[in-house]
């Protein structure tokens, strides 16, 4: 069976042993990414479906229509929101497939840095624009961009099936070094052991970093264990976590080739709650 993705041909070879009759292949090099088109007006939380998927299959049942291996939406797996509370207005674009596209205006110039470093590191098309009550502190929209992110990070990854699951990554940063271990499990929790020798890195308070991955944890049924191995200056510890969460997130998110679709859990099933 053939079946096109734009100019990319994906094939699922006829009957043979099992590892011979299924051919992975590396989905990034088949399916590209279109920049992102984001809507100006205001928008309830909903998920993006994707018009077209590529799928391939292998076997054939007894009425002949074989069973699906893996099927990814041409798009990407894309979760949007949009939060507004009287304290701030947040939306949210994630494309867990994308090219590491970064474009977030928080008001918060640190915070910005980071998300660009989530995109940069994660592979994923990153899209934030918030607005909030910074002239009181940056708390409020520090928790509720990352609330939305947790919230899209959801919606993308849908039933979860054929995903790893699981990431874990360690990285330096100079003297900073970080391990970040985390599974998308339905469940979340957080371990934060960051010791951060400064209040503020420039306007930003160190004390919200532990609290934006709490939130992200809360909305996204996240397991995660962030841990600092080495590291003396504020900056480096901070960025050294997000680029190292960002690379753990995109080993979890990616596909499995071996496993056929099926969803990584002995339950059969994982869910936020």
């Amino acid at each position: 069976m053939e079946l096109f993705s734009q100019s990319a041909l994906l094939t699922c070879p006829p009957s043979q042993s099992l590892k011979s009759r299924v051919r992975f292949v590396d989905f990034s090099t088949i399916i590209l990414p279109k920049r992102l088109q984001f809507s100006t007006q205001p928008q309830n939380l909903r998920h993006m479906e994707p018009q077209r998927t590529v799928s391939c299959v292998f076997g054939n049942g007894e009425n002949g229509s074989g069973s699906p291996v893996t099927t990814i939406p041409e798009a990407g797996r894309i979760g949007e929101v949009k939060r507004v509370t009287k304290e701030t207005n947040v939306y949210v674009k994630l494309n867990l497939d994308g090219s590491g596209i970064a474009d977030s205006s928080t008001s918060i110039p640190f915070l910005d840095h980071m998300l660009d470093q989530l995109a940069s590191h994660g592979l994923f098309d990153v899209h934030v624009r918030a607005s909030g009550d910074t002239h009181i502190d940056d708390h409020h929209t520090n928790e509720d961009v990352a609330l939305a992110i947790g919230t899209s990070l959801l919606q993308a990854l849908g039933d979860r099936k054929g995903i790893n699951r699981f990431g874990d990554f360690s990285a330096p940063l100079d003297e900073a070094l970080i391990h970040v271990s985390l599974d998308l499990s339905g469940r979340p929790h957080l371990s934060y052991d960051l010791q951060i020798p400064t209040a503020r890195v420039g306007r930003y308070d160190t004390q919200l970093v532990e609290h934006f991955f709490q939130s992200i944890v809360n909305t996204s049924g996240m397991t995660l264990h962030i841990q600092q191995l080495a590291g003396k200056n504020s900056h480096h510890i901070i960025e050294a976590t997000f680029k190292t969460f960002a690379r753990a997130l995109r080993k979890a998110t990616e596909y499995d080739p071996r496993r056929l679709g099926s969803i990584p859990s002995s339950k059969g099933v994982l869910s936020r709650s």
